[in-house]
């Protein structure tokens, strides 16, 4: 039988980390799987020389990832239509895309850039386009919450009301969290690369560029996903008086907690 380890029992930095890999519901979607499942995408999107079908293909392929992981992680305390999924999904793939192709065109209209430089920037690309899009995804797939609320709980963990100024707070902190994560991801694999692609020893043997390529970006991912996710704690608290009046009016605490998600 596995026990769930509380947040806050294995330090500040890492117990939201820990608790999502303790996840009672276990597949794919929750953090256990994003390494795995979302590094091969990370290697495409950070491909150089992209073409417009190749960047849509990649940013959609992320974009459905990050829905389906938006939406297993979220605030389940509230049912969600499929027809809401739905739109969500089909909103936060069109900015991931947009944006992405949009970048990429004028990069290649800026004819006074050197080759050089406008490789390193196309290869820059896909992170503005990707937290952009991250920030719509999270807002798109969760927006339900926005006008359901969330249950927010006392001190015993019994839930006193449904909160939108948490539920809007919770959606927050998750969408800073998916601008962090990409940060080093989609920044520090094309400047290593713009660098060891200059060495004799792989000029040589460009055979190995694609998986020198993708251990760059494995281990990039492993390691920026729990900083991320350690940012703010899966069960956040706020303050009462923070909060619509008929949740004070319920409860005598001072402070209540609510999921944020993940």
């Amino acid at each position: 039988m596995k026990i769930l380890p509380q947040p806050g029992q294995v330090g500040p930095f890492l117990s939201s980390y820990v608790f999502s890999f303790f996840s009672t519901k276990n597949h794919c979607f929750h953090c256990a799987g994003y390494v795995p499942f979302g590094t091969p995408i990370v290697i495409g999107l950070l491909l150089p020389n992209q073409t417009v079908v190749s960047t849509i293909i990649w940013q959609w392929l992320n974009q459905s990832h990050n829905a389906c992981v938006n939406y297993a992680n979220r605030n389940a305390t509230k049912p969600t239509p499929t027809s809401k999924f739905l739109q969500g999904y089909v909103g936060a793939v069109t900015s991931a895309v947009s944006i992405a192709v949009g970048l990429n065109v004028l990069i290649k209209k800026a004819n006074k850039l050197k080759p050089t430089t406008r490789m390193i920037i196309q290869r820059l690309v896909p992170f503005p386009a990707v937290a952009s899009a991250n920030i719509c995804n999270v807002g798109l797939m969760r927006h339900v919450e926005l006008s359901e609320g969330i249950d927010v709980m006392d001190n015993n963990g019994n839930v006193v009301g449904s909160s939108k100024i948490a539920a809007k707070h919770a959606i927050m902190e998750t969408a800073f969290t998916r601008v962090v994560l990409p940060m080093p991801i989609f920044v520090l694999p094309p400047i290593i690369m713009s660098y060891l692609e200059r060495l004799h020893f792989l000029q040589k043997h460009r055979r190995l560029l694609l998986p020198i390529h993708s251990m760059v970006c494995l281990v990039t991912f492993a390691l920026s996903l729990p900083v991320a996710i350690s940012l703010f704690p899966q069960m956040s608290q706020i303050e009462v008086s923070r909060l619509e009046p008929e949740i004070a009016l319920a409860s005598d605490c001072k402070v209540v907690t609510y999921n944020k998600g993940l």
